[in-house]
């Protein structure tokens, strides 16, 4: 019971559980790949948007088995990202289609537009 008034502030332990496992499997990646995969999270953490916590693991998790296969086929960080990092970061990040914050924000810019209108016609 304490657990759930928990969750309702700070959100869901589980998904922090999840969350520190994967952070320490990309911190446990053999150079080059964890400071790649550290940079790429990182960038994936800001500009990813994806605000739907399950989503949002279910992307890290893959996210870390694609770090740790590339390691262990010994592919070049460059096979792995390309010649642009940001475009394979924001590529890897629209493959999850859940909720991004920005889709909250178009729809809050169009109801505020509709909401202005209706008032205009008044």
């Amino acid at each position: 019971m304490a657990a759930k008034w928990i969750e309702t502030l700070t959100g869901s332990l589980e998904q922090k559980k999840q969350y520190k496992q994967i952070t320490a499997r990309l911190k446990a990646l053999p150079e080059p790949y964890g400071t790649a995969a550290q940079a790429v999270k990182r960038y994936l953490l800001y500009a990813g948007g994806v605000f739907d916590g399950d989503i949002m693991m279910q992307m890290f998790s893959d996210f870390a088995d694609l770090w740790e296969q590339a390691a262990a086929d010994g592919t070049p960080v460059r096979g792995i990202v390309g010649d642009d990092p940001v475009e394979f970061a924001e590529a890897f990040a629209q493959a999850y289609g859940g909720k991004h914050w920005i889709d909250k924000e178009r729809a809050r810019l169009n109801q505020s537009i509709d909401d202005a209108e209706r008032g205009e016609k008044k």
